[in-house]
C-alpha cells in the first residue's frame, strides 16, 4: 500500500514543483526595479529614463525607480551597474558618452561590450551646431569661412572632453581646415550659459538641450547632424544639405543590465521597454523634447553598440583625446 501510495503521489509531487517553478519564473519582477542614471537630473537622459520607466512600471507591474549617480562622464554610475547583481533589477541609462569612454578612458573598469547587455535603444537626438547671434554667419558656409579667418579667435564649447559635441567640433575643424580652440566643460548647461554670454562662440548641441534656446531666439541654428531635418526645426538644413556631408554624430540614449543576467529577464525586460516606447504618449514626450523615439529591442541594440563603440574609437583617435 505504501509503495503505491508513493508512486501515486511522487508524480503528483513533481507536477506542483514544475507548476510552482513555473510560478516563480513568471514572478520576475516581483519587487521594484531601478534605472541609474549616470548624469546629473534635468538633462536629456535623466528625462528621457524618467518618460519611459514611469510607463515601464505599468507594464512589469513593479515600481522602477530613478537614480541619478553623477560622475567622471557617466561612468561611475556605468561601473555601479557593472558590478550589480544580474538578476535584472539595477539597470543602467547609458549614451553614445559610454561608447565614447571606451577609447577616451584608459583605465576604465568596466566593458561596455563585455560587462554590460543592451537592452533596448529608447531614442536618439541629433546634434545641432548653433552660434552665438555676435557670430556673422547664418549658415555653414558663412560659418566654415567665418572661422577659417578667425582660428585662433575662434572657441568651441562641449559638456566635457570625449563628449559627442566635442568630437563633432574636432570633426568640423578638420573638414574646415581650422584649428578652433575646443572649451571643456563640466555640463552642458555651464557651457551653454557662457554661449549665450558670448564667452564661446558656437557648439554642438544635444537638440532637446538647445531647443528652446534656438526658439527663443537666445542662438543662433546653423544645421542639424545627419541627413535630414528635424521636425522640430524644420527651416534648419541637415548637414547633409551643406558641403560637409561626412559630419554626422547623434547621441544615443538605451537601458542595460549586467551581462550575465539571465536571458529571459532580458527578453522581458526588453520587451517592456520596447511596448513602452512606442506607447503615444511616450513618443509625443520625446518628439516635443525634440528626440527621436526608437525602441528597437536587445536583438537589434546590442549589436549597434557594439558598431557604435567601433565608430566612435576612430573618431576619439583622430581628435588625440584621452583621459587617464
Amino acid at each position: 500500500m505504501r509503495t503505491s501510495l508513493h508512486r501515486l503521489l511522487c508524480p503528483l509531487l513533481a507536477a506542483v514543483l514544475a507548476t510552482a517553478g513555473g510560478l516563480a519564473h513568471a514572478e520576475f519582477p516581483d519587487r521594484p526595479l531601478r534605472i541609474i542614471v549616470p548624469f546629473a537630473a534635468g538633462g536629456a537622459t535623466d528625462v528621457i529614463a524618467r518618460t519611459v520607466a514611469q510607463e515601464m512600471a505599468g507594464k512589469l507591474g513593479q515600481p522602477v525607480v530613478v537614480e541619478n549617480k553623477a560622475g567622471a562622464n557617466g561612468n561611475i554610475g556605468a561601473s555601479m551597474v557593472a558590478r550589480a547583481a544580474p538578476d535584472g533589477y539595477t539597470m543602467l541609462m547609458a549614451t553614445s558618452s559610454h561608447a565614447i569612454n571606451t577609447t577616451l578612458y584608459r583605465n576604465l573598469d568596466y566593458s561596455l561590450t563585455k560587462d554590460l547587455a543592451g537592452l533596448s535603444n529608447l531614442a536618439s537626438v541629433p546634434l545641432l551646431l548653433v552660434v552665438n547671434p555676435k557670430v556673422p554667419a547664418t549658415t555653414a558656409k558663412d560659418l566654415a569661412a567665418h572661422v577659417k579667418a578667425n582660428s585662433d579667435r575662434t572657441t568651441y564649447a562641449s559638456g566635457g572632453t570625449g563628449t559627442a559635441a566635442h568630437l563633432a567640433g574636432a570633426q568640423f575643424n578638420s573638414l574646415v581646415g581650422a584649428q578652433m580652440t575646443h572649451v571643456p566643460y563640466k555640463g552642458g548647461a555651464q557651457a551653454m550659459n557662457d554661449l549665450i554670454g558670448g564667452q564661446v562662440q558656437l557648439m554642438f548641441a544635444n537638440l532637446p538641450e538647445v531647443l528652446s534656446q534656438v526658439q527663443g531666439g537666445r542662438l543662433t541654428p546653423i544645421a542639424v547632424t545627419g541627413d535630414q531635418r528635424h521636425a522640430a526645426l524644420p527651416d534648419v538644413p541637415a548637414f547633409s544639405e551643406t558641403a560637409f556631408k561626412a559630419l554626422d554624430a547623434r547621441s544615443w540614449f538605451g537601458l542595460f543590465v549586467p551581462a550575465a543576467t539571465p536571458p529571459e529577464r532580458v527578453a522581458r525586460l526588453s520587451d517592456a521597454i520596447v511596448k513602452s516606447v512606442k506607447e503615444p504618449a511616450v513618443q509625443a514626450k520625446l518628439k516635443e523634447m525634440g528626440a527621436d523615439p526608437i525602441g528597437d529591442g536587445y536583438q537589434a541594440f546590442q549589436p549597434y553598440v557594439a558598431q557604435e563603440t567601433e565608430r566612435w574609437r576612430a573618431l576619439v583617435q583622430a581628435s588625440g583625446a584621452s583621459v587617464d
